[in-house]
């Protein structure tokens, strides 16, 4: 089902990342040509959110005029539907409010979102970890899946992507996400050509200029490499990808982290106080980021090298009629 999101210059959604992606980079996003994309529980309280997605709405409209509709990619809200988050039924009258054309679900089953998603004729995306959680979004109506891979940043997952996709693949031929570590055109050419037909891209855009991220969280990204990760799940529950330096500031050991706590992602909870509003997240894809930069930039590099690898592909198939001849094995048939 590749192009059900059409038109977008690259296959690719800026992920949605929590205390990182506003409105200021969705809409950097959808202006470059892909999905923006971010988390409700990242407007408190639900007055913000309302303006949030009143403030994305009229921009994208301005960019459709300014710049051509067919340039424009679509925005997407993330919706939290765990049952410790009471202020999902608020977030939904929102979404049908304001209509993003793709919402994911995440943390919880995508059924809460369906008929609200459906009515305005909307898809609905599941975030999955692994295959009984794909194959539970799946029966309860999910339009698509966002499989969550070894090497994401944040909550994270354990599956190899390209085992994940070949799995996902024996069943469900609808849209798939992957994301995990992806933060070149290179990634995202290999994620396409294993079957998914979008990548999630999370990390490389926290090193933006439009990213809620603090300069200091933006740098760290900047000096970190994929040996200054660690994943757990004591910070919030769920296994998630850390900045061990990061940690470290905030009196955690990242070789002694705590037990994992008690979920509680309610998006109508104030989040001053929390621990974890100061301490980072960020994917296996960190080593890729050299600066900080706008959307736009990095946008435009990606789509180079995502060019790049299509090369790669088209001169090994070129050069595939001459192995035949040669009687290497894989020739053309």
């Amino acid at each position: 089902m590749t192009g059900v999101l059409s038109p977008l210059r690259l296959p690719l959604f800026a992920a949605p990342m929590f205390l990182v992606s506003g409105p200021d980079l969705v809409v950097a996003a959808c202006r470059a040509g892909i999905v923006g994309a971010f988390p409700t529980p990242n407007a408190r309280p639900i007055e913000v959110l309302d303006d949030w997605m009143r403030r994305i709405t009229d921009e994208l409209a301005r960019a459709r005029d300014e710049q051509g509709a067919d340039t424009v990619g679509p925005w997407c809200a993330n919706l939290v539907t765990h049952r410790s988050n009471e202020r999902l039924p608020q977030d939904l009258a929102l979404v049908a409010k304001y209509r993003p054309p793709v919402v994911v679900t995440a943390l919880g089953s995508p059924k809460p979102a369906i008929d609200v998603v459906h009515g305005y004729g909307g898809v609905v995306f599941a975030d999955v970890v692994d295959l009984t959680l794909a194959k539970k979004a799946v029966d309860a109506g999910a339009d698509g899946l966002a499989c969550i891979c070894s090497g994401a940043g944040g909550h994270t997952g354990a599956l190899n992507p390209f085992a994940f996709v070949s799995a996902v693949r024996a069943f469900f031929d609808g849209p798939v996400v992957v994301g995990g570590g992806i933060s070149d055109g290179w990634g995202v050419a290999g994620a396409i050509a294993c079957g998914a037909d979008y990548v999630y891209m999370g990390t490389r855009f926290i090193a933006t200029t439009e990213s809620l991220a603090r300069d200091a969280y933006k740098q760290m990204l900047v000096d970190s490499g994929i040996d200054d990760l660690v994943v757990s799940a004591g910070i919030t529950g769920t296994p998630a990808s850390w900045l061990k330096p990061s940690l470290r500031a905030n009196g955690y050991d990242p070789e002694h982290l705590p037990a994992a706590p008690e979920r509680d992602y309610n998006s109508g909870a104030a989040m001053s106080g929390k621990r974890w509003m100061d301490v980072w997240a960020a994917g296996q894809g960190v080593g890729a980021i050299r600066a900080v930069e706008p959307v736009a930039a990095v946008v435009e590099r990606i789509e180079r090298e995502f060019w790049q690898a299509q090369r790669r592909f088209a001169a090994w198939r070129a050069s595939a009629p001459a192995r035949a001849a040669a009687g290497a094995p894989g020739g053309a048939a």
